[in-house]
């Protein structure tokens, strides 16, 4: 059996070759017209790849014909690998003072969700259980909005924006079809039209490289803005896959959460293999194993124990005559935040925990703040409890302000109300959602919707328990799908 011929890098050319071609290109699309690009940056082996390739054309150029901006763009989704959060952040910056004193006109921007969007105001905050490949409910909030908001901004400023992206054929058979398809409709030659952000144009510059001729361009030509690319090397081999997330601008692009670059709390592949080499393989990363820990217990076989038996608007769904659940309960919801909560205060008072790493914020404030909210005012957990367990987490009080004194309920009168309910969790949640809504309307001198929103308390805990609400659904599903005047033989032949 003959052993298969591997190809040789860059399909036997030289890397001066290959190089001198790709940045005479990017020169001439540089050049060409007034568009501005916008250049996305992971930190991993691709976009650094493609950033240096323009970072060496426009050192080509004179001054005076760098004449408009590169904004390169880093989308942080603040669950980021921690690792690599730290890499591209350093990157961010070098990169800054590099192209100052160049004289380059590129611009590094690194990109967050807004708060409302980020993953654990969606997890915890609004109880969306963890991610799954039919419910990907993170990708749009986390990666697309971020970029594609800056994509538009630069859009609306000067009417079209060019993205230079470090997409590559040989990443998968999937991105090999789509880019092949986008070929075809090329226009100014190697730009292809982007069929999710109008007036926005795509440029791959390394689309036929290889991984071989990504690792030996990094190695062999020297990183420009400074970050030194051994050390990407190293990154790369401490871990046990080499994918990375690219710039994400729709949904086609498969999840990178089995990469060393996607988000450490993924549960859209079985187990982060990354991580858990990072950990395996160098001791002083041992303290992201509370990380690994967390995103494991987030990925279970079956949750249904953590959730509503009921949708976010108190409604029943059924899928094959079973009950589909809905948002996680609110004690499920305490509980991540405790364990979150947890995680961080051990790993910054832990001593063997490098200095760089002390201060890490696995959730911002402003996160807690908007959490807070959610559960107070949209879940009507009046009892405002996560000042409690930030407290009890972490040893220290919760800076946020005091709620109105008309809106949170105190820890007596919560513990009055679960006795008077006498252990029936649905009647007490009940209850409270109609005190919450009182004490809203109360210092209101106009109460429009008053009797609408209590109506929708109660009929969203009208029910006696999970069964009585499944059978109730499912005598609705009947009626409704039960024809007012049923057809019968008689009324057959009399309509023939």
């Amino acid at each position: 059996m003959s052993t298969p011929t591997r190809r040789k890098p860059f399909q036997g050319r030289s890397l001066t070759e290959v190089v001198a071609e790709l940045t005479e290109e990017i020169r001439e699309l540089y050049v060409a017209d007034e568009v501005p690009w916008v250049v996305g940056y992971s930190g991993g082996k691709d976009s650094t790849a493609v950033l240096q390739l323009v970072w060496l054309a426009l050192q080509g150029l004179p001054v005076e014909q760098r004449t408009k901006p590169v904004h390169v763009i880093s989308t942080d989704t603040l669950v980021e690998n921690p690792i690599v959060a730290s890499w591209v952040s350093q990157s961010l910056e070098t990169m800054r003072q590099a192209a100052a004193e160049q004289a380059l006109p590129i611009e590094p921007h690194r990109l967050t969700p807004e708060v409302k969007d980020t993953f654990w105001v969606g997890l915890i905050g609004r109880g969306y259980p963890a991610p799954r490949p039919k419910f990907r409910w993170c990708t749009e909030r986390l990666k697309i909005r971020p970029s594609n908001s800056f994509i538009r901004r630069v859009v609306r400023r000067h009417g079209e924006a060019i993205l230079v992206l470090g997409i590559r054929k040989a990443e998968s058979q999937a991105r090999a079809k789509a880019m092949a398809k986008h070929e075809k409709r090329r226009v100014r030659d190697r730009l292809s039209p982007n069929g999710n952000l109008p007036n926005s144009l795509v440029y791959s510059p390394v689309e036929d490289w290889t991984n071989d001729d990504v690792w030996l361009f990094l190695m062999q030509q020297a990183n420009p803005w400074g970050h030194d690319n051994k050390d990407l090397l190293t990154m790369y081999q401490g871990a046990s896959s080499d994918g990375e997330c690219p710039l994400v601008v729709d949904d086609t692009t498969p999840s990178c959460g089995s990469s060393r670059f996607g988000c450490w709390t993924c549960t859209l592949v079985e187990q982060d293999k990354s991580m858990s080499a990072m950990i395996q393989n160098d001791e002083e990363k041992e303290w992201m194993l509370p990380l690994l820990e967390l995103r494991n217990e987030l990925d279970v076989a079956d949750d249904r124990h953590l959730r509503d038996f009921r949708k976010m608007h108190g409604n029943i769904q059924l899928f094959n005559d079973r009950n589909v659940p809905g948002p996680y309960t609110q004690k499920a919801r305490e509980d991540w935040l405790r364990k979150l909560l947890h995680a961080q205060t051990y790993i910054r008072g832990n001593p063997n925990v490098p200095d760089h790493v002390r201060s890490i914020e696995l959730i911002t404030m402003e996160e807690l703040h908007e959490i807070r909210h959610h559960w107070v005012f949209e879940k009507h957990e009046v009892e405002d409890s996560l000042p409690r367990i930030y407290r009890e987490e972490t040893g220290e009080d919760f800076p946020g302000r005091p709620l109105d004194e008309h809106l949170a309920i105190g820890a007596e009168e919560i513990d009055l109300l679960r006795e008077v309910c006498d252990g029936d969790e649905l009647h007490f949640s009940t209850m409270r959602e109609l005190l919450a809504v009182e004490r809203r309307f109360r210092t209101m001198t106009r109460r429009s919707g008053l009797f609408e929103a209590l109506e929708t308390a109660v009929e969203k805990g009208f029910y006696e328990n999970e069964e009585d609400a499944v059978e109730n659904a499912r005598r609705r599903r009947k009626r409704r799908d039960t024809p007012l005047f049923p057809l019968t033989e008689a009324s057959t032949d009399a309509s023939a």
